[in-house]
């Protein structure tokens, strides 16, 4: 196989499980504030005193500074997220709305540095565990990465969903970013833990994609936060599921299959990046300040469905001069 060595079929049978375990994860974490507080604070808690110490020590394949970093600053997301949605007046600060961006900003650089790491290792066999291999797709995707951050944008119309669970909705946030943070996200993982990319890459991914496109749409940061803290935590608990079970799938170790993916993560970086410009040019936006999507049927269909934006309250849509651009955004 171009990405992965040949796997057997329970292998595949259990990337559908931990895909479904990660989706009924986040799904449980939404029950309400106290689920998700004992998941995300009095768990991790008990397994940072009883279990990591042990698990993800030295030698261990989720024993590097880079687990430990992705696990706390998973788990922070989870809990600022908590804090936005359920504390009195939290939503009101525009600069609480400051911190959903930061805090995913700040995990895609950790991702960057940690390619530009492997990139100046010069590695050719296994380092912290896992087998990696450098090469100019770490710099290509950490290229991505830094691409990624810039594109970001439309974090003062977050908003709150009307419904008991107040969902954190970030409207903006329309599918072309997310697929572009996935194909990137998946390339870094493929890069620099290649091994543990059939499930940390593909399943991880895909299980923050589904709920906020057929579940709760407008969920995906707050998705990807929680399904990505679940998903660290169990490595870090049990790191031989993702290296020796009888589960774990290897990488081809193709040096084509790390040109390719991480060449397709920077390609459509790029082109969300000129996509992004247009608008802010185009509709003569603040990035800073205004939605960049507002007036697309992506766009309008979350934000409608949801209560007003925090940080600007209801604004009237640009026009938009490319019913083209409406269709495609509406994909």
């Amino acid at each position: 196989m171009f990405l992965y060595e040949a796997a057997p079929w329970y292998s595949y049978a259990m990337w559908f499980l931990v895909l479904a375990a990660l989706v009924g994860a986040n799904e449980l974490a939404r029950l309400n504030k106290w689920v998700a507080l004992g998941l995300f604070a009095v768990l991790p808690i008990a397994l940072t005193i009883f279990v990591w110490p042990t698990t993800a020590g030295a030698g261990s394949s989720t024993g590097t500074w880079f687990h430990w970093v992705k696990v706390y600053s998973a788990l922070a997301g989870c809990l600022g997220f908590l804090a936005l949605r359920f504390i009195k007046g939290a939503s009101a600060n525009k600069w609480v709305l400051m911190f959903p961006p930061a805090i995913l900003a700040i995990n895609i650089l950790e991702a960057v540095a940690r390619d530009l790491q492997v990139w100046l290792m010069n590695a050719d066999g296994i380092v912290d565990g896992v087998y990696m291999l450098s090469g100019p797709w770490n710099a290509m995707n950490a290229a991505a990465g830094l691409i990624n951050i810039v594109t970001i944008s439309g974090w003062m119309g977050i908003r709150l969903s009307k419904n008991s669970k107040q969902d954190m909705i970030w409207p903006d946030m329309i599918w072309p970013w997310i697929i572009a943070y996935d194909v990137w996200n998946f390339a870094y993982v493929y890069n620099c833990v290649g091994d543990h990319s059939f499930y940390a890459g593909a399943a991880l991914l895909i299980s923050c994609t589904i709920p906020t496109f057929f579940i709760t749409k407008g969920t995906w940061m707050q998705a990807r936060a929680q399904t990505l803290a679940f998903w660290m935590m169990f490595t870090m608990s049990v790191p031989a599921f993702v290296s020796t079970s009888a589960f774990a799938v290897q990488t081809s170790r193709n040096p084509a299959a790390l040109f390719t993916v991480s060449a397709l993560a920077l390609a459509i970086n790029v082109a969300v990046l000129v996509y992004h410009v247009y608008r802010i040019r185009t509709h003569k936006l603040n990035p800073l300040r205004e939605e960049i999507y507002r007036g697309l049927p992506a766009y309008e269909e979350v934000a409608a469905a949801n209560g007003p934006a925090l940080g600007l309250g209801e604004l009237p849509a640009p026009d938009d001069a490319s019913s083209l651009t409406g269709s495609l955004a509406h994909r």
